[in-house]
């Protein structure tokens, strides 16, 4: 049944969002999202600064929320998730686990670009049937985001390796008050099966071995308008080919200066649709 091979699938019940949301928020132990707490922090820090001394931390206790219907998250005891990005194109940075049901992640950066963070691409395995967590990846760099305008994250699992998207109505781009405002990509997600190893990612990968093995075709195909050049390499030694298309011209016209068009694609890693469009 088309159910049974969908990775990014419906809820079973249509309170389902409400209660792992509700669940999440029960298990957070201070109120560090408010207005106030950030005021004291902001606070903590001008004491520092001006040589004070840091005031004792302590825990707000969250009201307790509930809820008629069964728990979210309490169909199927929680594990302690096991995340990973040591892949090709694989990328993130800190994981913070909230609670059994939600986690905050950090991605980490572009190369030489510290102020550019928006590609991420990991791996959940260690997962309970039935389980459902929220993810928040909090520390984008840009405040304009497609996930603002209905865009959803994609997602595949071992068993089911097509890439699906999340249903939109799962996934959230807001600023967070318990995040200082930070623009914050949240979304839930349900695993079905213990078994599985679980793919997330900003879009479609495309991998540099994609790229090598794609041109690597074309050159074999002996394409006479086709040319293929190392242009450079980059800072972690890998090719940057510069690939010439042209109709072929004998030898006394060649010195004449032609029109050029020059295309250029994914400046930086989450830029793999234009990977796809140059392809």
């Amino acid at each position: 049944a088309p159910c049974q091979s969908t990775v990014a699938k419906d809820m079973e019940d249509s309170d389902s969002l409400e209660d792992a949301i509700t669940e999440a928020l029960d298990y957070r132990e201070t109120d560090e999202g408010s207005e106030e707490a950030m005021d004291a922090e902001d606070n903590t820090e001008n004491e520092l600064a001006a040589g004070g001394k840091a005031p004792t931390a302590k825990a707000v206790p969250r009201s307790r929320r509930t809820s008629n219907s069964s728990s979210a998250a309490s169909k199927s005891e929680p594990k302690g998730l096991i995340f990973d990005c040591n892949f090709e194109s694989g990328n993130l940075g800190h994981v913070e686990a909230i609670s059994p049901f939600e986690y905050d992640l950090s991605i980490r950066s572009d190369s030489n670009n510290d102020r550019y963070r928006v590609w991420f691409y990991f791996s959940i395995s260690n997962v309970a049937q039935g389980q459902r967590v929220i993810l928040n990846i909090t520390n984008f760099s840009k405040t304009r985001s497609l996930y603002r305008e209905g865009m959803s994250p994609i997602v595949k699992s071992t068993s089911r390796p097509k890439w699906e998207r999340i249903p939109s109505k799962y996934v959230y781009y807001y600023r967070s008050p318990r995040h200082r405002k930070n623009y914050i990509l949240s979304f839930l997600f349900e695993f079905d099966r213990e078994s599985d190893t679980y793919f997330f990612a900003y879009s479609f990968p495309y991998t540099y071995t994609d790229l090598q093995r794609y041109l690597h075709f074309l050159d074999q195909q002996d394409f006479a308008f086709y040319k293929r050049e190392l242009f450079c390499r980059s800072v972690q030694n890998r090719r940057v080919d510069k690939l010439t298309i042209t109709s072929p011209e004998p030898q006394a016209t060649k010195l004449k200066r032609k029109k050029t068009i020059f295309i250029s694609c994914r400046v930086h890693p989450g830029e793999s649709p234009a990977q796809y469009v140059a392809h």
